[in-house]
Formats: C-alpha cells, structure tokens, sequence
C-alpha cells in the first residue's frame, strides 16, 4: 500500500514537470532582436544562418496571414497572384528596420518586423 502511495506521488510529479516543461518550449520559440543579431555575429557562418532565418520567418508569416485570410480575416498582405522570392527575405527586413528606426527595441520579435516588412511591401488597395 506504502508502494502505491508513492507510484502515485512520483506520477503525478513527472507529470506537472513534463506539463511545464511543454508550456516553456511552447512560449519560447521567437527570437528577439537582440537574439537574431548575436547570431549574425557568430562564427563565419553567422550571416547564413540568420538569412536562413530571415526566408523561414518570412514563409511562415504568409503561410499564417493566407490561412487567416481563408478563415476570414482581412487580408493586410496583398501578394496578387506573385510569390515573394526568398532571397528577397533579408532586404525586406533590413529595410523595415531602417524605415522606423528607433520603433523596435532589442526584446521585440524578428517575426513583428517581417509582418510589418511584408504588410508595408505587399499592401492591399481599398
């Protein structure tokens, strides 16, 4: 009886570490700024992996705006038919960057610049 009482300790123990343990990699997965800008700086490869970022960021910014546009929602990302080119993907967001300097703090995330990119290049008309 003594065994099942601790079973049951042990249980549900490994069960609230494993819960919290998922909600902390569920809420971690955007990068900062500052985040994005210490891996630009790393090594030799640095500058490709964060262009590699920069294409993936961009992708699942319009994955996520085209399948809230099919939900309904306005569209703020007009593509018109055209495909943006993913190595077009760096630019947008530099320029972002450079079009409201001072606006994004080093905590904010790389995604809101590329929606914000994305929504200023590709804006829809009426």
């Amino acid at each position: 009886m003594h065994s099942n009482v601790f079973s049951s300790v042990f249980n549900i123990r490994t069960t609230a570490l494993l819960l919290i343990g998922a909600s902390l990699i569920a809420t971690s997965s955007a990068m900062t700024l500052r985040e994005f800008r210490t891996l630009e700086k790393t090594g030799r490869q640095g500058t490709d992996y964060a262009n590699y970022y920069l294409v993936g960021v961009m992708e699942g910014v319009l994955e996520s705006h085209a399948r809230n546009a099919r939900n309904g929602a306005i569209p703020r990302i007009c593509l018109t038919g055209r495909r943006p080119d993913p190595r077009i993907a760096r630019s947008l967001f530099d320029t972002e960057l450079k079009r409201n300097e001072g606006l994004y703090e080093a905590d904010m995330s790389v995604q809101l610049v590329m929606i914000n990119a994305l929504t200023a290049a590709y804006t829809c008309s009426g």
